[in-house]
Formats: C-alpha cells, structure tokens, sequence
C-alpha cells in the first residue's frame, strides 16, 4: 500500500497541472507504490505567502489522524469525510480565491498525503480483479479531488462559524457527489434547508437526495431562491480576522468541532421558508423505487 512520503518539506507548496499529471502512474492509482517525493517536491512552486497557514505539519497530521480515528472506531473509509471536512477547512484557513487554485490541491495529494487518497478512494478488489483510485482523486475538478471536495463542502455547508451541518452534509455521499457540484448550493439558506432536511430524516436514502437536488436545479430555472429567502449580508472582515488569527491559532481540535469565521449565519426564516418549499418539492419528485415501497406498504 502506498505510504507516507519519504520526503516532507516544512512548508507547504503548489504542484501544477502538467507536473502532477507525471506522478499519476498506475503504481500509484493501485496503492503499490509511494509518490517519489524528492523528485516531486523540485518541480513545485512557492506558496504566494510566508504565514503560518503555509506550515505542512499539521496537514500532514491531520491526515494520519483521520486514519486512525477511522480505524480505531471500526469505521468505514467513507466516513471519514464527515470527521474531516471542517478540521481541514478549520486548518487551512483559505480564502475561496486560494481555494479555487488547483495546483494547491494536487500538491496536498500528492507531496503531503498521497497515501491518505489511496486509503480513503482505493475500493476493495472484486473478482480478483485490480482496483485503481481514480486520477481526479489526485488531479481534478473541485467537487471530485480528494481535499478540494471537503473544504468546498465546509466552505459551503458550514452556517458562519458552526461546523455542524458540514458534518450531515459529507455524512452523505450523495450531497457531496450531486449537490456539491451544483451553483445553486452557494446560496447559503439553500444549503441549509437540504442539511435540515437531511438531519430531519425527510430525506434518507442516495436515491432521495438525488431527487431532491434535482428538483431543486430545476426548480431553480423559474424561481430566485435569494428573492423567497434572502441571505444576510456577507462581509470579508470576519474571515480575515480567522484567517490573521491563524498565526496565534492553536491545533484545530480533534475531539471537538472546530470554529469557523465569525460570520453571520443564515436567516432562520429564510431556512424554515426553504425547508417547506423542498419538502413540497420532494413529494412531487420521482424518487426511483418509491412507488414500489409505497405499494407494499399499503398492502400492510
């Protein structure tokens, strides 16, 4: 199985597109091989910053400390997205404009972690046949890539500094592959009302929140979701003064939820206004096999 990189700079660094694309054998994409790190960490670029929230360690730690809250509890790799996503959100501290830099991505999967994406995106062997993770894990879009995904999913999910419904949004992976993707998930009150929902249980199963969110998109087409239910205003200060703070800051907890930018959260009204909408939205959406479960829960 792949393992950690025998070479780990101090800081972190950014690994463009074409450079990483070298790294992505078949070696590496099974787990039997390491990322050659030496090599990899001299075509790298500097971070545009020197501050603390370049430092690599506690990436790295946070990584490894993933693994084993997943193994020590008997859990399922998946499930480790939930434990993950705000800690990492919490310990980069990045604005959405760093965030959307892939090449800062591909260098977290590849010169910090690499065996971290093999664990959590390496499914199990079938039929005695070979599994690869798929390269977007290492080098891809930002609803796909191992570490985008999860910072985009708290970045978006998170209600101002509360972390708590980033942690029913990644225990589902159904709202991180469909809705993630989705523009309509940047209005904050509708991301809200599909975690109440979630949280609620009107909406369990992958087939369900498949059919929401697309009734949702759709509906989207006729209807302004920021008219019906408005956001409060958003202001840069409180997520530069967490990003500041990030040089006092200390390690992002591993027993608690960490806390966000003291922004301000979403409009409780403008949630509750949404929560009913979907619903009444949802009743309406062909849900594959619903009719079936129904029909038989009839006849009972």
């Amino acid at each position: 199985m792949t393992e950690r990189p025998s070479h780990l700079p101090e800081r972190l660094a950014l690994l463009p597109n074409a450079e990483a694309a070298e790294f992505l054998a078949d070696g590496l994409l099974t787990g039997r091989e390491d990322v050659p790190s030496i090599k990899l960490n001299q075509v790298t670029e500097p971070l545009p910053h020197s501050d603390r929230r370049g430092d690599l360690r506690p990436v790295r730690d946070l990584a490894e400390d993933t693994i084993a809250y997943c193994r020590n509890g008997g859990l399922k790799a998946t499930q480790a997205d939930a434990w993950l996503a705000p800690r990492l959100h919490a310990a980069l501290r990045l604005t959405r404009r760093e965030a959307a830099d892939a090449s800062f991505w591909n260098y977290l999967a590849l010169g910090v972690a690499p065996d971290y994406v093999v664990w959590r995106h390496l499914s199990e062997p079938k039929g005695g046949k070979v599994t690869k993770v798929a390269a977007d894990r290492f080098r891809g879009q930002y609803h796909k890539q191992a570490f985008a995904r999860l910072w985009w999913a708290a970045e978006l999910f998170r209600d101002g500094s509360d972390y708590s419904p980033v942690v029913t949004a990644c225990g589902n992976q159904d709202i991180l592959n469909t809705a993630l993707r989705m523009s309509v998930i940047n209005h904050r009150p509708t991301a809200q009302a599909i975690v109440r929902l979630v949280a609620k249980g009107v909406i369990t199963t992958g087939r369900e929140v498949n059919a929401l969110v697309g009734a949702i998109n759709a509906s989207a087409a006729t209807l302004m979701y920021d008219v019906i239910a408005p956001d409060a205003e958003r202001e840069s200060r409180p997520l530069l003064d967490w990003i500041d703070e990030a040089e006092t800051a200390r390690q992002v907890s591993r027993r608690d939820l960490p806390t966000g930018p003291d922004e301000e959260p979403t409009p409780e009204l403008s949630v509750s206004t949404l929560v009913d909408y979907f619903t009444d939205l949802f009743a309406d959406a062909p849900v594959r096999g619903r009719d079936v479960v129904e029909a038989v829960e009839g006849e009972d």
